[in-house]
Order: C-alpha cells, then structure tokens, then sequence
C-alpha cells in the first residue's frame, strides 16, 4: 500500500471514488461535482483543497479531500477532512487508518493544531473506528450549513 498527494491526472478516479461514497451515504443525488470543477478547485491557479490517493498493488482503493481552517482559541492552523473514502472490498486492511495517520502527520508537519471532520450519526462502523484511534465527538457541537436558495437569497442581502 501506498499514499501519495494527488495529481491532475487522478480527477477520473477522485470524481469515480466521491460518487462511490456517495452511493454509500446514500447521497448520489446530491453530487454534482465534475472533472472540470475539481480539475479547476484541486489543480487550478488558486487550489482549495487537496486529495491523497491510497494504492494497493498499483491500483487507486481510497481518497481523503482535505482543506486547512483556524482554530482562533488555538491560534493555529489545522487540517478539515472532508472526506475519506476506501473501496468496500479494501476496508479492514488498514487503509483508512493509513490514510488518518498521513493526515495527523501533515497537520502536525504544517504547525496544526488538530484534524477535524464529520461523520453521519448512522455510520457506525465509521465511529467506531474513529474511537479506537482516539477520536472524540464534538457532541456540543451541530454542524450548520447554507447552501443553494437559502445561500443565494442570504448572498443577495449583502450591500456592497
């Protein structure tokens, strides 16, 4: 097994592996990403966010998408992980934890304060394994999102 930073070349496989995760999360409908988009948000002038590539035997099995954020109590960066995804017949060989430790790694490496991310409450075997690797809930916490027409009509009350 291999992790190695994503390349422009891998936005097949990345699109392919969001779909696979969305199929999982039963979300698919929801996924309008295109190789254009990640071409130009992961690879373009101004990147957003970045992807590893988990390999078995030469052959992609996993992504993680992340992006940094600030802790303003910690006063340091950090990394958000988005999404980490590892092909169904691929989990329990250690990929993923592979892929967290890579994660913790470079968030140290880049003077981080910590790692975050979500994960749906019906995901139990995610949870579990997020426990074990010493993982807490942020159980105070609910995450909030805008987007789509509660996006555009806040978007559109700003006066400037």
């Amino acid at each position: 097994m291999t992790i190695r930073p994503a390349v422009i070349n891998d936005v097949p496989v990345i699109l392919a592996f969001v779909r696979e995760l969305a199929i999982y999360e039963k979300l698919l409908h929801e996924v309008v990403a295109t190789e254009a988009l990640f071409t130009d948000y992961l690879f373009g002038d101004r990147p957003v966010a970045e992807v590893i590539i988990a390999e078995w035997e030469h052959k992609p099995v996993g992504f993680a998408l992340f992006f940094p954020n600030f802790s303003t109590f910690l006063g340091r960066p950090g990394i958000y992980l988005e999404d980490l995804f590892v092909l169904t017949e691929m989990r329990g060989k250690g990929i993923g934890k592979a892929m967290l430790t890579y994660l913790a790694h470079l968030t140290r490496q880049r003077q981080g304060g910590r790692l975050e991310w979500s994960v749906l409450d019906w995901n139990e075997p995610a949870i579990r394994f997020y426990r074990s690797i010493g993982a807490v809930a942020m159980d105070d916490w609910t995450v909030q999102r805008l987007t789509g027409d509660a996006l555009e009509a806040l978007a559109a009350q700003h006066k400037g």
